[in-house]
């Protein structure tokens, strides 16, 4: 049906975009600024981030009618991060974030069915009822972590992995700006450049950590400078093609040999830290309202496509609605899902392990787990 579309409108294949150039840190060229764009990257990176922003915004409707409960962050916003990130590097790539996981679970191959299931806490979720919100993995992708910069480590493990292994795999550790002060994060800034290791660090600076702006909560607001003699880039997050190239080009230093790269993502949230915080009581709906209209990136995208002969409108609308029934036919699954048994509360705590007895909530309570 879209090639019909693209002969009868007489569309283009692909079209060149001047984008924002990065600032750079210990570095002697930055990414390009003039960058080619197909009109199937471009039909891909938007279905994608309408999916995460529909997902996300399900995801709220679901919380307030108190289907979903417990820890919950949403995504919206900052939708560019994930796609301009995943179209930097190879699903062949690890990556590791922290507690605002919906995105990337579906970016490195989750299904919304499995997303919202998981939401749920229902058995067909992407980690069978037991992870939620913070918790959710699939193949090259180690979570959703829910201690504060605690990810940033264990990505520099991962990237450890691949050196190790010889594979030409890097791994891309993200953390947020309210985790950006943490000793850990320096530590393995340290270790990283020590050892040369295939690590993208990758602050998501949404301008507050929790409900504290970055100028009251660091003295240096230059992130991507941070890494000191780690090389840095200051990217414009809300943008898919800044990011996608950026990241080619932090990708293609660190399977050099270089070493690794720090980049800051300059985006935006749209909903509150979590769904306990109303995301007004430390900024103004002005301002939520001025990022809307001014930088959206879904919005961004459109136009681009649109002005450019990419795509026409309706094609656009008929993803937009192919993506509503998508994520309406998963919140059903995720509401009528059966939850999991209480037998297989304790199953898979080892890896292809016996069988094997565990203590419940007092010496008497025996549950067995099975790998």
């Amino acid at each position: 049906r879209f090639v019909f579309i693209s002969f009868f409108l007489n569309l283009v294949s692909h079209a060149t975009f001047e984008i924002k150039k990065c600032d750079i840190h210990k570095l002697d060229e930055a990414p390009a600024t003039q960058v080619v764009m197909t009109r199937e990257e471009g039909l891909q990176y938007y279905r994608t981030m309408q999916t995460i922003r529909r997902m996300e915004l399900k995801a709220d409707q679901l919380y307030k009618q108190k289907i979903i409960r417990g820890f919950c962050h949403l995504y919206d916003g900052q939708e560019a991060c994930a796609v301009g990130i995943e179209a930097g590097i190879n699903l062949t790539d690890h990556l590791i974030t922290a507690y605002r996981a919906h995105g990337y679970t579906y970016t490195r191959g989750g299904t919304v069915k499995e997303i919202m299931a998981e939401l749920t806490g229902r058995r067909g979720g992407i980690a069978k009822g037991k992870g939620g919100s913070m918790h959710m993995y699939t193949k090259h992708f180690y979570g959703g972590n829910g201690i504060v910069g605690a990810q940033v480590p264990l990505g520099a493990g991962v990237a450890l992995a691949c050196k190790y292994l010889g594979n030409n795999e890097l791994c891309v550790s993200l953390y947020g700006d309210g985790a950006a002060n943490q000793g850990q994060i320096f530590e393995t800034y340290n270790m990283a450049a020590l050892w040369k290791l295939p690590a993208i660090f990758i602050c998501e600076n949404n301008r507050y950590g929790m409900g504290t702006s970055v100028e009251r909560a660091a003295a240096s607001t230059d992130y991507y400078k941070r890494g000191d003699f780690i090389p840095g880039l200051r990217v414009d997050g809300m943008d898919v093609l800044c990011v996608r190239e950026a990241t080619k080009f932090a990708a293609d230093h660190c399977r050099s040999g270089k070493g690794p790269m720090l980049m800051e993502l300059q985006t935006y949230r749209y909903h509150g830290h979590s769904m306990s915080d109303p995301g007004v009581s430390y900024r103004t709906r002005e301002e939520i309202q001025e990022v809307r209209g001014k930088s959206d990136p879904i919005s961004m995208l459109k136009d681009r496509m649109l002005s450019n002969n990419m795509a026409s409108i309706e094609e656009l609308k008929e993803i937009d609605v192919a993506v509503r029934k998508e994520i309406e036919d998963a919140a059903q699954f995720a509401t009528t899902d059966p939850e999991p048994p209480l037998e297989e509360l304790c199953n898979h705590i080892f890896y292809n392990n016996p069988a094997l007895e565990v203590r419940g909530t007092n010496p008497w309570t025996k549950l067995k787990s099975v790998s």
